[in-house]
């Protein structure tokens, strides 16, 4: 006699869930969260400093007084423009912002595992907070940069009113940037070694301890601003510094068609930083 088994009912399991997402559903939760942690690693920075932020201007204007005595006493380079000391700051001052958050950057979600294992915790709130921590420190830089500058005989002008557009374009490429390496970190530990050899080469070949009016060869000036970061520095030099001696972007450029090619290459950016982020959101907590 044969028995007959009913085979069991396989019972839909309904809607998937979904891993935690890069920005979450709460967009207001989800800049709290980002001004948060800032503020606070911004407090816990010079938490018992005696000195506080002075020392966050030790690096910059350590590295300005040695650049400067090298290049225009020892190696004797000259430039035409005005204000050079003035130029040289500013420039040691964008990148060593961009230098510092995309250096924390790259290892932020690492260094906060126990958060980033939350499951309902937004991932990109991470690595953002370091920008937005970085953003206060190079505020302040630049007023320094100001005063520094009416000391040494500038004037306020109405061009001044595009810092906050330029430092705006550099907030984003470097939030862009520390963006994609936070979230490659996790899989390629590589990618600190190389970034940091990446950023010596970007030093060079941005025109920081020197202006272009040194790069005679004009191919060569196009492919130096290429880069947002020299773009960004020499508009700002043009537009504080002085506008006779340093030429807006455009036209170091030799034209506005071709700062085209800068704007596409931060759009790009900009996209594919926040695409890759967003589809290794879900999968960071395992990988780490």
């Amino acid at each position: 006699m044969s028995v007959e088994v009913e085979a069991p009912q396989v019972q839909p399991l309904g809607t998937p869930i979904k891993g935690p997402a890069a920005i979450g559903v709460d967009a207001r939760r989800f800049f709290n969260l980002t001004r948060t942690l800032a503020v606070t690693e911004f407090k816990l920075r010079f938490f018992g400093s005696a000195l506080g932020y002075v020392w966050q201007l030790v690096r910059p204007l350590l590295l300005f007084s040695v650049m400067y005595v090298v290049f225009t006493h020892a190696l004797h380079v000259r430039s035409r423009a005005t204000f050079f000391p003035v130029a040289l700051l500013s420039g040691i001052v964008m990148f060593v912002f961009l230098s510092e958050t995309t250096g924390a950057a790259v290892t932020s979600l690492v260094d906060r595992e126990p958060l980033v294992r939350k499951v309902q915790f937004p991932r990109l709130v991470v690595p953002l907070s370091v920008v937005l921590t970085g953003l206060m420190n190079l505020a302040l830089n630049i007023v320094v940069v100001l005063i520094f500058l009416l000391l040494s005989g500038g004037s306020v002008g109405l061009r001044w009113l595009e810092i906050p557009v330029l430092l705006a374009i550099l907030v984003l490429f470097s939030a862009s940037v520390s963006t994609l390496l936070s979230a490659l970190y996790v899989r390629y530990r590589d990618i600190k070694p190389v970034w940091e050899v990446f950023l010596q080469a970007l030093f060079y070949a941005t025109p920081i301890f020197y202006t272009v009016d040194l790069v005679h060869n004009e191919t060569l000036r196009r492919l130096m601003l290429l880069n947002p970061l020299a773009v960004v520095l020499q508009q700002f030099r043009h537009a504080v510094i002085d506008p006779s001696s340093h030429p807006s972007a455009a036209t170091a450029v030799g034209g506005w068609t071709f700062l085209l090619i800068p704007a596409g290459i931060l759009l790009l950016l900009v996209v594919w930083s926040y695409r890759y982020f967003d589809r290794e959101a879900p999968r960071i907590a395992e990988d780490l």
